[in-house]
């Protein structure tokens, strides 16, 4: 894997005490910002292979919005992907063996692995782990797999 793209879900639909919280549907904000940053993602150079999404209602909407910017990724919903922790994240996406893949998912796993990713303290790492809001998305790239990940482009609505 040379290229890891995560798009953290859009601003979804509050919860209430009736809800289910893996049925909540996206806001209209989220709606409006999925494609907008999906779009920045592609002009910055994200280019998966494989998209690998939680197969939550949110992150669902999220993708369905997203993926005119990312045509050529094959797309597979996870179970394991749902409020998973950053380890789970980074095993599905080893798992794929695709070069260049997209992950679609929820804090704080999402927030964890990109902060993980960004380590190196410059101004883009540090704005990064500072906060990774809904429809937030980051590119990270390496060489080879012997490499280090570093931040090449992080996006967020605000």
């Amino acid at each position: 894997m040379l290229q890891l793209i995560l798009l953290r879900h859009a601003k979804a639909a509050p919860a209430t005490d009736a809800d289910d919280d893996h049925s909540r549907p996206l806001a209209p904000e989220g709606r409006e910002a999925a494609p907008r940053m999906a779009a920045a993602l592609a002009v910055a150079g994200a280019a998966p292979e494989v998209a690998l999404i939680s197969d939550a209602q949110r992150t669902r909407e999220t993708w369905e919005l997203a993926a005119p910017s990312f045509p050529k990724a094959k797309v597979s919903f996870l179970k394991s992907l749902y409020l998973c922790p950053a380890e789970t994240l980074m095993l599905e996406a080893e798992k794929s063996g695709a070069a260049s893949i997209i992950l679609v998912g929820h804090n704080p796993g999402m927030h964890e692995l990109a902060s993980r990713l960004a380590y190196r303290n410059t101004e883009l790492d540090q704005k990064l782990r500072a906060r990774f809001s809904p429809a937030s998305g980051a590119i990270f790239e390496r060489k080879d797999a012997k490499s280090s990940w570093r931040l090449h482009t992080f996006v967020a609505p605000k």
